[in-house]
């Protein structure tokens, strides 16, 4: 699967303050945390000094190749691209592979001979560029530093290299004029992951061995995974982790794992801080929605399954994120959860629900099931209640205007203008990975294995091993870790099975029984909501009637590949109320969801599609059975209300408008 060496192979945001916050995004990235608020006042102010345009060169030089007796390249490093161009035996007219995106990279390393006679330094990057059928392929590249006499001198510019491209990958700030060092280079940033093994039709673990590892052990980023034994069991870990020790939690599954780990820091006494720690997600499940809307954020074509995964996966190396609007919903027992995603009634909730007898089918189960509900087509009556927002959603465009159903034109108001624990930190080789070769090592640490495969396939450098003349490389720690940072240390692999957590951990004995739906006690007050049952204050709408499904979602995707609300953002503070009306026949509501793949369903002119941007709702079935759900997860049947809370929590999103498609 993975090829060697060139080649590629098979805060609460005010109301009042709502249009100047729109465009505002968080800037913090893996060299910096904004873990206090003066931190995120600093990371929210202006950079010190401009920021480079997208063509001009950081570095260039001219370097050798590995094999020593390849072709002589000159390398120029952009803010957006590596520039390639060889030079020797014979310039190339049109350069292959000559230009290599930064939004393909997921990190770089420097190595040395095992020769001693051999003074050169060694570069090596690893990309992940599409193929021609449009999947992505790990492809390395290494080239040789022998401008210097000594080894010494050969280190440093190698040194110097890695740690250009790594401070650009990162999105950490270059001197203007000043010497690139190491120094410039923070401790590895530290992630916990958090994986359903069972997620992704079983394949997850197999996923986070082969893809997911490997690539943040090659962009520098040290962690510590944990598999969840049973439902709500995340929910339990982030209640009593020391959140300090942390620099983001990240999630290798589909939308509920992360449900449980943000209801989780909620739960906790310390929720306003433990709320803002970053949290990130990688696509291993068969709902994946907030990956597929990091996706399109990031700049990359639609994808699903391992590509999806994979392009998720080089966002989270790069770092840097955007405030996350999270919905309190209030069921009808009066309990309250929080939704990173949406509130469903209706035909969607049924889908969700009916077809999880098919989750071993993975993402296609969504796919029978629809086709199923369609035969079975069922209307429910019920009154949906809404505040409208204050500001339309940010640009959306003409392609996906939002006509509303012709009956409830009168019933919408015009729209406004837009206006103290023991350290937790472990390296990925104190990792016990049940892998058959052995464990993985941080990358540039001295005990690195030359010829450990990352992906547990054949050796990692047997690709650049020439021939008898040509000595093997082996990782140089050229990049050292700041003072206090702990080293790899490799263990022994353990048998297949889920990794027993160690006492070290830091994590308080669980407390609660794990109930079917998480739900919070804590979180910010619900101002905008009176209490459940009580009349509503004026300034909402209310429609009432018969509905075929009712839809109220946050991000921009409802699927990996279904964009239900396509000009929605992160952090625009609005609940996107869709809503389906009786009346609709199969065949234009089948279309509805056809379009939804594009993001063009509005553009259909279904009299029966409605829409509303708003900052709070209400549902209120009057069908005396229904299924309601809230992120994907069945809740109690019954009115429930709900209000957006903006930028309550932090996502990792990697930098916007990554240029990761293909000219």
């Amino acid at each position: 699967m993975w090829d060697g060496d060139g080649e590629p192979g098979t805060g609460l945001r005010d109301p009042g303050m709502e249009t100047q916050r729109l465009d505002q995004e968080l800037t913090w990235s893996w060299g910096h945390r904004p873990g206090s608020a003066l931190d995120r006042a600093e990371a929210m102010a202006p950079p010190p000094s401009p920021p480079l345009a997208a063509s001009t060169p950081v570095l260039h030089g001219e370097f050798g190749s590995y094999p020593a007796r390849g072709p002589r390249f000159a390398l120029t490093l952009t803010p957006q691209a590596l520039h390639v161009q060889r030079l020797r035996p014979k310039p190339e007219a049109r350069p292959r592979g000559g230009l290599v995106l930064l939004a393909e990279v997921s990190g770089c390393c420097t190595l040395r001979s095992r020769s001693a006679a051999d003074s050169a330094a060694y570069f090596r990057i690893y990309t992940y560029p599409r193929g021609r059928r449009g999947g992505r392929r790990r492809a390395t590249r290494t080239f040789r530093a022998d401008g210097a006499a000594t080894y010494e001198g050969n280190r440093a510019e190698a040194q110097r290299w890695a740690t250009a491209l790594t401070c650009l990958l990162r999105g950490l700030p270059l001197p203007g004029d000043g010497e690139i060092t190491a120094q410039l280079l923070p401790r590895p940033p530290r992630l916990l992951l958090l994986i359903n093994p069972f997620g992704g039709r079983g394949l997850a673990w197999q996923w986070c061995k082969n893809y997911v590892l490997p690539m943040i052990s090659e962009a520098g980023l040290s962690f510590n995974l944990i598999q969840t034994e049973r439902q709500n069991h995340a929910r339990e870990l982030v209640q009593g982790l020391s959140l300090s020790e942390w620099d983001a939690i990240v999630t290798v599954s589909g939308d509920g794992l992360l449900y449980e780990v943000l209801n989780g820091l909620l739960e906790r006494p310390d929720w306003e801080e433990a709320v803002k720690t970053p949290v990130g997600i990688l696509p291993c499940g068969s709902g994946n929605a907030l990956a597929g809307a990091v996706n399109q954020h990031g700049g990359f074509e639609p994808a699903l399954g391992i590509d999806l995964l994979l392009n998720c996966s080089l966002l989270l190396c790069r770092g840097g994120g955007r405030p996350l609007d999270l919905m309190s919903v209030t069921l009808a027992s009066g309990s309250r959860c929080f939704s990173f995603l949406s509130v469903a009634w209706g035909f969607v909730s049924d889908v969700d629900i009916q077809s999880e007898r098919f989750r071993a089918l993975g993402s296609a189960r969504f796919t029978l099931g629809t086709v199923l509900g369609l035969a079975t087509l069922h209307t429910y009556c019920g009154r949906l209640s809404y505040l409208p927002a204050t500001v339309e959603p940010a640009s959306p465009a003409t392609a996906h205007g939002l006509p509303r159903a012709k009956s409830e034109l009168t019933l919408v108001p015009a729209p406004v203008p837009p206006m103290a624990h023991s350290p937790l930190h472990r390296s990925v080789s104190d990792l016990p990975l049940p892998l058959p070769q052995p464990a993985l090592a941080s990358p540039g640490s001295p005990e690195r294995l030359p010829i450990l495969a990352l992906n547990g396939g054949g050796p990692e450098l047997a690709a650049d091993w020439g021939g008898a003349g040509d000595v093997p490389l082996s990782p140089d720690p050229l990049l050292p870790s700041p003072p206090g940072s702990p080293k790899a240390a490799l263990l022994s692999p353990i048998t297949e099975g889920s990794p027993e957590m160690p006492a070290s951990f830091g994590l308080l004995p669980p407390t609660l029984d794990g109930d079917p739906v998480a739900i919070s006690t804590g979180g910010p007050p619900d101002h905008l909501l009176p209490p459940l049952g009580t009349p509503l204050p004026p300034g909402w709408v209310t429609l009432e009637g018969d509905f075929v499904l009712m839809l109220a979602i946050s991000p921009s995707h409802l699927g990996a590949d279904m964009v239900a609300a396509p000009h929605a953002r992160f952090d625009d503070g609005l609940v996107h109320l869709c809503w389906v009306r009786s009346g609709i026949s199969r065949a234009m509501l089948l279309r509805l969801f056809l379009a939804m793949e594009r993001g063009s369903h509005f553009s259909l002119g279904c009299p029966q599609l409605g829409y509303a941007a708003a900052r709070a709702f209400r549902l209120e079935p009057l069908t005396p059975r229904g299924v309601l759900t809230v992120d994907g997860e069945q809740v109690e049947y019954g009115p429930l209300q709900a209000q957006m809370h903006p930028g309550l929590g932090t996502l990792i999103t990697g930098p916007p408008g990554c240029p990761g498609r293909n000219p």
